[in-house]
C-alpha cells in the first residue's frame, strides 16, 4: 500500500515550502518575537493570496476544494518554517468546526472570509492548564448568550470568530457554540508563553451572543472529532519543524570544527543526529497513518491521531532540544535561530493537551480496541 502523497500534492508541498523560504526565514521570526505585531502579516496575506488558507474549505464557500491531505501538507512546511503566522487556529480548528457542525447561514457568513484570510478564526475549550472535560468546564451556554471565560486561546487577541466549547442547559450536556469576537460581552487580555511569535490571549464573556454549532447537546462529541483531526494535522506541523532543527543541527556540526576536525566526525555526535532520524522517521509513520485515517474519516482516527501526537510531539520536542545541544555554548544565546524551534516544540506539545494526555489516551483506545 501507498501511503505517500500524490503528485499534486507534492508540488503544493513545493509550492509552500518555495514561499516560506522566500518570504518566511527566520530573520522574519525575529522580528515577530522582538516587535509588538501577533504575527507576520505579510506573510499571512501572502499565503492567503496564494489560497493556502481555502485549501480545505468547499469552493461555493471560497476555498480551493481540496481535503485534509493537502492540510497536511501545508502544516508540515509551516512547522518547518515555524511561521509566525495564525494557520492553525484559523483553519485546522475553527474552520473545521463550522464544517463540521456549522448551519448553511454561518457557512456562508464565515467560511469565504476565512478562506480569503479576511478574517481570522479560533477555538476555545480549556478554561486552565488541564485539559477540559464534561464536569470541569465553567463556561455556560443558555438563551443564546456566552458566560465564562478561556484561557489560553491560540490567536485570541486577534481572532473574528471563535468556536466555544461550553456547558449547556443541563450540567455535563455540552454545547459548541459560535462567538463572533467582535460582539459586546467580549473581553481580550493577551498572555505571555514561551513563544511570542504566536499569540495567545485569555477571553472572558459575559452574555455575549453565540449560535449553537450542531444539534443540541452534541458539543462534547463535535469537540471530540475536532481534536482528533487537529492532532493530526499539529503532529504534521511538528514534524516539519523536527526535521528542519535536525537539519539546522546536521549543518552546523559539519562546518564547526574544534580540536582540528570538524564536530560532525566525533561518533558521539553521528549518534545524536542519528537518534533524531529514527524518532522523526517514525513521528512521519505514524503521521502518515493519521492523515489517512482523517482523509477516508476511518474507524481508526481517535487511534491513529493520539499515535501521531504522542510521536511528534517526542520527536520535535528531542530535535529541538539536540540541536540547541550540538550548537555548544552559541546555542543558548539570544542571537541563535536555534530558539525558534526550542520555543515552537514547547508551545505545539502543550496545544490541546500535554503528551502524557495523550499517551494515557492511546492507552485507552489500544484497551478498547483489545477488548473489542
Amino acid at each position: 500500500m501507498n501511503f505517500d502523497f500524490s503528485d499534486q500534492q507534492k508540488m503544493l508541498q513545493e509550492q509552500a515550502r518555495k514561499f516560506l523560504q522566500d518570504k518566511c526565514d527566520y530573520k522574519t521570526c525575529r522580528r515577530v518575537l522582538e516587535g509588538d505585531a501577533p504575527h507576520a502579516e505579510e506573510v499571512w496575506q501572502g499565503m492567503c493570496k496564494l489560497g493556502f488558507a481555502g485549501a480545505a474549505i468547499e469552493e461555493k464557500y471560497g476555498g480551493l476544494g481540496l481535503g485534509p491531505l493537502e492540510l497536511c501538507v501545508l502544516a508540515e512546511e509551516l512547522g518547518r518554517a515555524a511561521a509566525p503566522v495564525p494557520f492553525s487556529s484559523s483553519l485546522y480548528l475553527a474552520a473545521e468546526a463550522l464544517r463540521l457542525g456549522g448551519s448553511e447561514a454561518q457557512k456562508k457568513k464565515w467560511l469565504p472570509q476565512l478562506a480569503s484570510g479576511e478574517a481570522i478564526g479560533t477555538w476555545a475549550a480549556a478554561e486552565t492548564s488541564y485539559a477540559p472535560s464534561p464536569t470541569s468546564l465553567q463556561a455556560r451556554f443558555a438563551n443564546g448568550k456566552l458566560n465564562g471565560a478561556k484561557q489560553p486561546v491560540a490567536d485570541g487577541a486577534i481572532a473574528h470568530c471563535a468556536a466555544v466549547l461550553a456547558q449547556g442547559d443541563k450540567q455535563g450536556q455540552l454545547e459548541l457554540v459560535l462567538v463572533d469576537l467582535s460582539a459586546d460581552g467580549v473581553r481580550r487580555e493577551t498572555l505571555e508563553t514561551l513563544d511570542p511569535t504566536r499569540n495567545h490571549a485569555a477571553l472572558t464573556f459575559r452574555d455575549a451572543p453565540a449560535e449553537r454549532l450542531g444539534k443540541p447537546g452534541e458539543g462534547w462529541a463535535l469537540y471530540q472529532r475536532l481534536e482528533w483531526g487537529a492532532a493530526v494535522l499539529f503532529a504534521f506541523e511538528q514534524l516539519g519543524g523536527a526535521e528542519a532543527a535536525m537539519e539546522m543541527a546536521k549543518n552546523y556540526v559539519l562546518e564547526r570544527y574544534a580540536f582540528g576536525r570538524l564536530i560532525g566526525s566525533y561518533q558521539a555526535v553521528k549518534h545524536r543526529l542519528a537518534d533524531m532520524f529514527v524518532k522523526n522517521e517514525l513521528a512521519r509513520s505514524n503521521a502518515y497513518y493519521g492523515a489517512m485515517m482523517l482523509a477516508e474519516e476511518g474507524a481508526d482516527l481517535e487511534l491513529a491521531a493520539c499515535a501521531a501526537r504522542v510521536a511528534a510531539s517526542e520527536a520535535y520536542r528531542f530535535a529541538a532540544q539536540e540541536c540547541v545541544q550540538l550548537h555548544g555554548g552559541i546555542g543558548f544565546t539570544w542571537e541563535a535561530d536555534t530558539q525558534f524551534h526550542y520555543r515552537r516544540s514547547k508551545l505545539l506539545g502543550l496545544n490541546l493537551g500535554g503528551v502524557l494526555r495523550w499517551k494515557e489516551k492511546l492507552v485507552q483506545c489500544l484497551e478498547r480496541k483489545n477488548a473489542a
